[in-house]
This record gives C-alpha cells, sequence and structure tokens, in this order.
C-alpha cells in the first residue's frame, strides 16, 4: 500500500538553501570542476567589470589557510540600499538567487555572470565569505557563513578564519555594513575572500593552480589591457627579499625602452599621490612570496592563436571583426518588479583568429564575452559553415591549379579537411547571451549564428580568394593544404574499403615478424610490443595465443615529433606499428577497425627501455591518438629482482620492481626469520627470464601489473611532446635544469 501524501510531506527550502541542498544544479559536482567553478563565478564578475571598461586591475590570492581571495579596481559591489528589498546592494547581490545588474542593459553591455546566482552560490558554498568595498571614500565590509549574513569574533582581524565564533543576523533584517576606515574619493574596488566548505565539497576536490593560469592567460588575451595577477601564498616565503616572479606583460615602451608608467596613477593597490611631491610610492599589497605571476597582452585574439600554435605555420594569422544588430525578445523588470515583454535591439561584436599550421590537429577555443564555450554553440557553428562555403568556392574557382576534378562526385571538400592543422579563437560579445545551464559551455542565442557567417562570409571570402592584398600566396599554400587533405581522406578510404579483411584478426597480410593471436577474441585482443628478438622468444612460449599477440621492434624507432609523415611511414618499425594495429593514422584514425583490445609496451626495466616507451608513445599520440584517448595503451611492468625462499619455502619466489622495494622486502624477511637465498637475482632485460617467470610476472592477466596510459589534458600533453620531442633543445635543457630539483629517484625505472 502507498504511503500517505498530502501538504505536510512537502519541503519549502528558503533563500540559500536550495543551493547547499542541490549544489550540483549550480557548479556541476561538488569534486575538483565544482571547486574552480566556483572561483571562476567569482573572477568572472571582476573580469565583467573590465568588459564595462571599469577595472583594469585584478588580483587573486591563494592564502596559506585555503582560501581564495579575488580583488579588482572595478566600480564595487553597490553599497545603498536597494529599495524593493531594504537591504544593501552587497546582500542582495551575496545572499539573493537571481539579483543582480546583468538583467537589464544599464550597468553592463557584454557580461559573462548574467543568471544572478554566480556570487550568492559562492556564498552559500563557503563556509565563511569576507568581502570589502571601496566606495565613497571609505571601505565597507559584510561577512557570511554558509551564506547568511552576520559578525564573526575573530582573535586576529589580520588572520580572519571560518572557526572564530559566528553571530547571525536575525531572519528578514538587514545586516549593516561595518566601515573599516577611509580611501582615497577616487579609490574604488571590491575584494572577496571566501573559504569552499568541506561539508559541500567531497574528500576528493583538489584546486589546481595550473587551471587557474590557463584560465587568467587566456582572460588577459580577450580582454586587451587587462592586468591579472595571481599570488600563490601556499608557498613558503624564500627568506630572502627577492619575489620569484614570473609575468608575461606587452608593456608600452618610450623610445629609450623604459617602461611607460602613467602620469596620474589610480589604483586600488594602497598607493597615493600626494600634491606636490616629487616621489610616488605604491605598496603593491603582495607579500613576499616565491610564486607571483602577472598577466597582460594587448594583442587580442592574435596573440591568442599565436600562443596556441604549434608546428609550422602555413599561413600568418588571419583577422575577421565586425559587428551586427539583430532584434530579440526579452522579459524586462519593470520599476516594481513585474516582468513585462518587449522586443529589443541588441549588438554583437565578433572577434575570430585563425591560421592553419603543416599539422591534422584541429583547435579551435570559443568564448562569449569572455567566458569560454568548449561545446561551441551559434557563434562556433556560423563560423564554420560560412569557412566551408568559402573553402568549396575557392577550390572549385582554383580546381585546374589544384587538379581537383570537379566531375568525379566523390571529389567533395569535408569539414574535416579544413579543419586539420587550424587554429582559431572565436569570440562574441553581445548583452543577455542564452547559454545552456549555469555552466555556460554552449551559447543558444540563435540570431548570433547569421552575424558570425555573415561576417566570416565577407572577410574571409576575400582572404582565401585572395583578392585581400597580400593573401594571395598565403591562400594558395592553405588551399593546397586542404585538398591535400581532402586526397588523403579519399585514399585512406579507397585503400581501407580494398584490404579490410572479412575476419579482423586474419594476419595473411600483416607483416611477417608479427605472432598473431587467433580469431574470435577481438573484444579481448591484446597487442605486445616486444622490445627484441630474445624477449621476443620468451614470450611467444609465454603468452596465451588464443588472445595475445606479439610485434618484436628493434631498438628505439623513429621520433615521430620531428620527422614528417613521409618520414614515418617510411619507417619499417612504424609502418609495421600502424598495420598491425589496423586503425589506421592521423586524420583517418577510426579506432572502430582496430584489431587490439589492448596495446601493450613490453620494455626492459632501464633507461633504454624507458626511452623506447616514450617513443612508442609518441607514434600513438601524434598518430593514433584515439588509442590513448580510450585507454587502450598500457606499459607493462616486468620486476628488476627475483628473491628465491629457501628452508621450508623452498621452491617460492618473490619478485620486486625497484631497490627501495627490495630493500623493504629484505627488511621484512628478516624481521619474519624467512630464509632466502644471499644470490639474488638482478634482471637486465626480458630475455633473462624463462616463460614461467615472464608470464607469471608480466604476461599472465591473473598475475601481472599493467600501467595504464592516461591523457587527462590534450593541450598539456601535447606542449608536454613539443617540449620533451622536440626539434627546440634550448627549452628542453632549460626545462630539465628547472626541474632538477624535484627529481624524484622512485618515480622512474631503474
Amino acid at each position: 500500500m502507498a504511503k500517505v501524501y498530502s501538504a505536510k510531506d512537502l519541503s519549502v527550502l528558503e533563500g540559500l538553501d536550495a543551493v547547499r541542498k542541490r549544489p550540483g544544479m549550480y557548479i556541476g559536482t561538488t569534486d575538483s570542476q565544482g571547486l574552480m567553478h566556483c572561483l571562476w563565478e567569482i573572477l568572472d564578475n571582476a573580469v565583467d567589470e573590465a568588459l564595462a571598461g571599469a577595472c583594469t586591475r585584478i588580483v587573486v590570492t591563494l592564502h596559506g589557510d585555503g582560501s581564495v581571495e579575488v580583488a579588482d579596481n572595478g566600480r564595487g559591489i553597490p553599497v545603498d540600499v536597494e529599495p524593493k528589498t531594504g537591504l544593501t546592494g552587497v546582500e542582495v547581490v551575496l545572499t539573493k538567487l537571481h539579483a543582480g545588474a546583468k538583467f537589464g542593459n544599464s550597468a553592463y553591455t557584454a557580461a559573462g555572470g548574467l543568471h544572478g546566482v554566480g556570487s550568492s552560490v559562492v556564498n552559500a558554498l563557503s563556509s565563511r565569505l569576507d568581502v570589502e568595498v571601496d566606495r565613497d571614500g571609505v571601505t565597507h565590509h559584510m561577512a557570511f557563513h554558509q551564506g547568511h549574513p552576520g559578525t564573526y569574533e575573530d582573535g586576529d582581524s589580520s588572520e580572519p578564519s571560518p572557526e572564530s565564533p559566528f553571530h547571525r543576523t536575525r531572519k528578514n533584517r538587514p545586516t549593516p555594513l561595518d566601515i573599516l576606515g577611509k580611501v582615497g574619493r577616487k579609490t574604488t574596488g571590491t575584494r572577496i575572500r571566501y573559504w569552499a566548505d568541506p561539508e559541500i565539497f567531497n574528500d576528493t576536490a583538489r584546486f589546481s593552480y595550473d587551471q587557474l593560469i590557463d584560465r587568467v592567460r587566456q582572460t588577459t588575451f580577450l580582454v586587451p589591457g587587462l592586468t591579472i595577477v595571481v599570488v600563490d601564498e601556499t608557498i613558503p616565503a624564500t627568506g630572502d627579499d627577492s619575489i620569484d616572479e614570473m609575468s608575461e606583460v606587452d608593456t608600452p615602451s618610450d623610445p629609450a625602452g623604459d617602461a611607460v608608467v602613467p602620469e596620474d596613477d589610480e589604483r586600488d593597490d594602497g598607493g597615493e599621490r600626494a600634491d606636490g611631491d616629487d616621489e610616488t610610492i605604491v605598496d603593491t599589497g603582495i607579500p613576499d612570496h616565491r610564486r607571483v605571476e602577472t598577466f597582460q597582452h594587448t594583442g587580442g585574439v592574435r596573440d591568442f592563436v599565436d600562443f596556441l600554435s604549434s608546428g609550422e605555420p602555413v599561413s600568418d594569422i588571419w583577422h575577421i571583426s565586425g559587428n551586427d544588430t539583430y532584434r530579440e525578445e526579452t522579459q524586462s523588470v519593470g520599476a516594481n518588479g513585474e516582468l513585462t515583454a518587449q522586443e529589443v535591439t541588441r549588438e554583437c561584436g565578433v572577434d575570430i583568429a585563425l591560421r592553419w599550421t603543416n599539422g591534422y590537429d584541429t583547435t579551435i577555443r570559443s568564448f562569449v564575452n569572455v567566458v569560454e564555450t568548449p561545446g561551441g554553440g551559434m557563434h562556433v557553428d556560423g563560423f564554420l559553415q560560412a569557412m566551408a562555403r568559402q573553402v568549396r568556392k575557392a577550390v572549385e574557382t582554383n580546381a585546374r591549379r589544384l587538379k581537383v576534378n570537379l566531375k568525379d562526385s566523390s571529389i567533395r571538400v569535408e569539414r574535416d579537411d579544413i579543419l586539420a592543422g587550424l587554429v582559431a579563437v572565436v569570440t562574441v560579445r553581445i548583452a543577455e547571451p542564452q547559454f545552456q545551464g549555469q555552466t555556460k559551455d554552449v551559447l543558444g542565442t540563435a540570431p548570433v549564428r547569421p552575424i558570425v557567417a555573415s561576417i566570416t562570409d565577407k572577410q574571409f571570402g576575400e582572404m582565401i580568394f585572395g583578392s585581400r592584398r597580400g593573401y594571395k600566396d598565403q591562400s594558395a599554400r592553405v588551399l593546397d593544404k586542404i585538398v591535400g587533405e581532402m586526397h588523403a581522406r579519399i585514399q585512406a578510404r579507397r585503400t581501407k574499403e580494398v584490404t579490410r579483411r572479412k575476419n579482423a584478426l586474419e594476419s595473411a597480410s600483416m607483416p611477417s615478424k608479427l605472432s598473431d593471436c587467433q580469431p574470435g577474441n577481438d573484444d579481448i585482443a591484446e597487442l605486445f610490443i616486444v622490445e627484441g628478438d630474445s624477449a621476443l622468444g620468451t614470450a611467444k612460449a609465454a603468452r596465451n595465443s588464443q588472445f595475445q599477440a606479439l610485434l618484436p621492434i628493434r631498438g628505439k624507432i623513429l621520433n615521430v615529433q620531428k620527422a614528417s609523415v613521409s618520414q614515418m611511414l617510411s619507417n619499417k618499425e612504424c609502418s609495421a606499428i600502424i598495420q598491425v594495429v589496423g586503425a589506421g593514422s592521423g586524420a583517418g584514425f577510426d579506432i572502430g577497425q582496430a584489431r587490439y583490445h589492448k596495446i601493450i609496451m613490453m620494455t626492459d626495466a632501464d633507461v633504454d627501455g624507458a626511452h623506447i616507451r616514450i617513443l612508442l608513445l609518441t607514434l600513438f599520440y601524434r598518430y593514433m591518438r584515439g588509442l590513448i584517448e580510450d585507454g587502450r595503451v598500457y606499459a607493462a611492468v616486468p620486476p628488476l629482482h627475483r628473491i628465491a625462499l629457501s628452508g621450508k619455502r623452498k621452491g617460492e619466489y618473490l619478485y620486486t620492481y625497484s631497490d627501495d622495494e627490495l630493500a623493504g622486502r629484505i627488511a621484512d624477511l628478516r624481521a619474519r626469520h624467512i630464509d632466502f637465498n644471499d644470490d639474488i637475482q638482478r634482471y637486465k632485460g626480458l630475455g633473462e627470464m624463462d616463460a614461467d617467470q615472464l608470464a607469471d610476472t608480466t604476461m599472465d592477466p591473473r598475475t601481472r601489473m599493467l600501467r595504464r596510459i592516461r591523457m587527462e589534458d590534450a593541450r598539456q600533453a601535447s606542449s608536454v611532446f613539443d617540449l620533451l620531442m622536440g626539434d627546440n633543445v634550448p627549452p628542453r635543457k632549460q626545462f630539465i635544469i628547472d626541474n632538477a630539483d624535484d627529481f624524484d629517484r622512485s618515480n622512474i625505472d631503474t
């Protein structure tokens, strides 16, 4: 019988309680991703002040107690009383959902925070939040505990803590703003410091400094001239008077090369200019800690594309920009708070930069009002639609030079051909954009698409046809690359259709040195790439031939990071691996055609073996990346030592995988009075093991240990491969020097 259901079973969550009950609705998750999302909400509000032309400097401070502070020199949150609620603007912004200045057109014409929930959500999910606002010549202050306003009794005002006694303001009563002191008459700004609530975020939530730096860097690219400083106080002070400061700043200079300093420096960093004084003293407010990074860029999206580009450029950076208007029906907030429908005219600003490189990877970053849209949306759709249309027209116009047979129906430029090697940043600025959800992954404002398409059509068309001055040679190179990608794709498809075997594991056309497994086990089939012929002989006897295949390689394969595609394909080892895997390579890679469920690199446990694994990983990353993304690439972990037990346990063996583990195991055996032979075997290579030992330790799924190769961040992985395996030696040398102190012997094979 169903339980009685009545009105008393209904719960009404007031204020910010709903946020704490269902945080996933507002920040996605309560792990590291959600933790970072809270910071993005506060940072975006400061950046919105910069977009409004009211802010030039933002300082993000990571305090040693785990709190985060964002300070800006914008206009400051309003401190006067909002008539409808009777609360100050500060309390409204930080305690009321869907409250703010971004529902109309007066304070912000383009902003990232639009739903009026960002600051209040962060407040609700913080064990403590403090806000300071500089306005009207004084500094105003208010504190909150889990979203509720009140006052803290801190023992030391310089060290606030969420553990301090808290006195909550009575319900339905306004909270007065404290006055902390005076500031300059023209000084304005906001400082928000919050402590993420451990009751909300799970134990795995970790703050990512690298994500913060990436976000700050991209923001300064998108808001030219804005300075953002990141101060990390979690790193101990150096003990001397120096600051290890890293700057990424484009600073205008005078003819003598000295930095230009504005004559009237109005900033919120505490500096004051006294009338009649000859000397200006500026206190940055930044403590002497080791990690301080400053970012400022003046080149906008063009600098951003240059930063994202890797490999040899095929074209210069092409720039597309323009503005247009569209009509949109929206709900307007009336004087009495009621909503009425009205049609308004919106302005859409478009700013796009792009270039082609000689690779096949595609990098497209899209933004709306500096908020990244990883899922793209209407602005990206309009850009790609217009670009594809103009490229196809240009190919048809230049068909004779490009040797394209227009009569062949199979000859058609596809979007993937155009995107190969493309690096682009697509940005639009509009008022009140429509996002899919609070996390703003996809832009849904439909009128943006035709505007972006129209602007791209005209300007990109002039570039790709070479009619714009200086673009003729570049457009020819770009069209040659795109047509080359098209021919390669068509040829790869034809080759696959001709050579595709009836049975995916049939090995008649495979290299002679492949020892394939039996057909019919494609869902568990494993390919061992074995270093050396001696290890191959042992591995043949150790494997289970029903599902384990062996492919030997001789020594170190080609470093494909430095080689061209033709050099890679002409290399016997590389071409054999690609052929055996059976899924193609490059842009035509199709993981659905892969012949094996696992690819296992089985190399010696020494420096040479580690180098061979890195070379193999470079091949997989550059030409068969889908294997890594799908989690199919593994490294075998062979043991370094074998301990033969004696006495009552004679005939038993223990294996260890590092010198430290060996020492610990020996100490444990002695402590337990277990006898063993002092002659401990040290394996110099896989070939020194017999078949039973290799099977037990390295190949048998029941007893072996494998390391799965994962790629959490594609952009970071690409930069690491460029750094460690590329042609440019000085950055690699500097990397080794910079990280020498952090070297941990336990992290490598010995």
